[in-house]
């Protein structure tokens, strides 16, 4: 395929992102830990896989009470996982293989036990004591945490301090004041500082908390996103090519102010409105939740696109349905109330809860990666992973990665008893889904997932093109196109488990071009009826479509 300059200058545009954490991924020494040199030694798995950024979850010392959110150090390697110059290699053998990094910037609040907030609660006249959000009375009324049934309100008294300090999470991941010009320089130290070592970017957890208005400073109160806009700034000046993925779990018109007026905040953020509107099409079998959340998706600015997703590390929030809707994707994906979290979401992954049928999950993941913007995966996706509901809360799927039938799924020498996490039991066990048994298997899911995010990658538009929702004759049917210069995809996918023959609206496509099958579950002809396409799609089929000229450069 032609090479763009743009491809090469804003490289994200048209990356596949893998998030992982190095505490479950692949455990070294023996302590039941996963570490950075384990990471290095898969790094090799990574790139035949074919994705393109990897995604580090928090890797700071930390007394994990929230799973590494709660840092105690930003500046540091927590030593379970290594060290500062295992990090270093680490990043540099990533370069080495064409993999971009980048990691986590959880700088809206640090644990209890950081030295900011240890000096802070010592002393009213400590330097330090400004870098977090005090108050001599709880305001009322109270305000829940962001994690419902957790704790009651954002307020917590400390008795050392004798007054109230803020937290919009848990009550040991105290709010920092961002009214404070010193805090702020903070920030942007722990980005350079990282930048330095060789990061490509950032995934900025919890973006709107950033600009509340309980830590806001008065000359921002007009206009709160300009903290967004300094950071960015200082991230440009440093390395050009270095993106900020922002977390923004907000409707589609609130989310889209994150990428910036002139783009000039978050280059991608994380596709929420999409993700949750996914899951509701999928429960329904019905393509239509799904195309008008498509049709109402902001476009974002030039340099700028959305990061789509079916799972994270945190639950599958489903927060943006109405309560109806909510329940629809309950009933069908989380029966069982262990299998839900905070009355909104589901703490499971994809393959279990669509009952394991491969055609339904291939779909799915066809889905995920042909919709317009960046893929992004979770660790074991890959290969169909299932979650450990004897897990507590929302690390029921943030388990060891299943390397192999062996004893604790290859993740490690260790006892079962000093796993950080315990592997996941039954049918999506390390005993039926492994690494191992599946590389040697052309039919495997990692087999499948490894060819389509190679085409992904051959298919520029997906990232830089301008979508289009098709109507089509049958609700069970999605059809979108996006076209981006001479290159354009058409991708249908099939909601029902039964096939069926469908027509497309031509929209603004010109049908008259050459097109031709590329990927997908079935290849019948494609036939042209008026001004409509006509073409079979397969029960939980897809179909990946080339129009035009650039129909013939595909090949991973």
């Amino acid at each position: 395929m032609t090479s763009e300059p743009e491809l090469t200058d804003l490289w994200w545009k048209n990356a596949v992102v893998y998030c992982l954490d190095v505490e479950t991924f692949a455990d070294t020494d023996g302590d039941g830990h996963g570490d950075l040199t384990g990471l290095i030694d898969r790094l090799g798995y990574l790139v035949d896989l074919g994705v393109t950024c990897l995604w580090l979850m928090p890797f700071h010392p930390s007394p994990h009470l929230d799973d590494g959110y709660d840092v105690t150090d930003h500046y540091g390697v927590d030593p379970r996982f290594g060290s500062l110059g295992d990090f270093a290699v680490l990043v540099r053998v990533a370069k080495a293989c064409g993999l971009r990094v980048i990691i986590d910037l959880v700088v809206n609040h640090t644990s209890t036990q950081h030295p900011w907030f240890r000096a802070a609660r010592r002393s009213r006249t400590s330097r330090f004591r400004d870098y977090y959000v005090w108050s001599d009375r709880k305001r009322a009324p109270k305000q829940p945490t962001v994690f419902p049934g957790e704790e009651d309100d954002v307020w917590t008294w400390d008795e050392q301090a004798g007054q109230y300090y803020l937290h919009h999470f848990y009550s040991h991941q105290p709010e920092v004041n961002l009214a404070n010009r010193a805090v702020v320089e903070e920030i942007a130290k722990i980005m350079g500082f990282w930048l330095q070592l060789g990061v490509d970017g950032f995934r900025v957890d919890a973006v709107p908390f950033l600009i509340e208005p309980d830590s806001m400073p008065p000359e921002l109160a007009s206009d709160p996103h300009r903290l967004l806009r300094d950071l960015r700034r200082f991230l440009s000046r440093r390395r050009g090519d270095a993106v900020l993925l922002g977390e923004v779990n907000l409707p589609p018109k609130a989310a889209v102010e994150y990428f910036g007026r002139e783009g000039d905040e978050m280059q991608l953020l994380l596709n929420f409105p999409v993700m949750q509107a996914t899951y509701l099409s999928l429960a329904r079998g019905r393509a239509g939740p799904l195309a008008t959340a498509l049709r109402r998706q902001p476009r974002p600015p030039d340099d700028s696109q959305w990061a789509n997703f079916l799972r994270s590390h945190d639950e599958v929030t489903l927060d943006q349905l109405s309560d109806r809707e909510r329940e629809d994707v309950f009933a069908a994906f989380g029966p069982d109330e262990q299998m839900r979290i905070y009355g909104r979401g589901l703490r499971r992954r994809l393959p279990p809860m669509l009952g394991g049928d491969p055609r339904r999950i291939r779909m799915a993941y066809s889905l995920l990666l042909t919709m317009p913007g960046v893929p992004v995966l979770f660790y074991g996706e890959e290969i169909g992973m299932g979650e450990n509901l004897e897990v507590p809360g929302r690390l029921s799927v943030r388990t060891p990665m299943q390397w192999s039938d062996d004893r604790n799924a290859g993740f490690s020498t260790a006892a079962p008893s000093r796993l950080t996490r315990p592997v996941v039991v039954g049918p999506f066990g390390p005993l039926a889904v492994n690494v191992a048994d599946q590389q040697g298997d052309d039919d495997s899911m990692l087999s499948w997932m490894s060819k389509a995010i190679r085409l992904r990658r051959a298919l520029p538009e997906l990232g830089w093109g301008e979508p289009e929702v098709l109507r089509t004759d049958h609700p069970g049917i999605l059809a979108h196109l996006c076209r981006w210069h001479d290159h354009a995809t058409l991708a249908v996918h099939n909601f029902c488990q039964e096939a069926f023959s469908v027509r497309i609206a031509r929209g603004q496509c010109r049908w008259e071009e050459s097109i031709r099958d590329v990927f997908g579950s079935g290849s019948d002809e494609i036939r042209r009826v008026g001004d409509d396409l006509e073409l079979t799609v397969g029960a939980y089929g897809y179909r990946w479509l080339r129009l035009g000229e650039s129909a013939g450069d595909t090949a991973p």
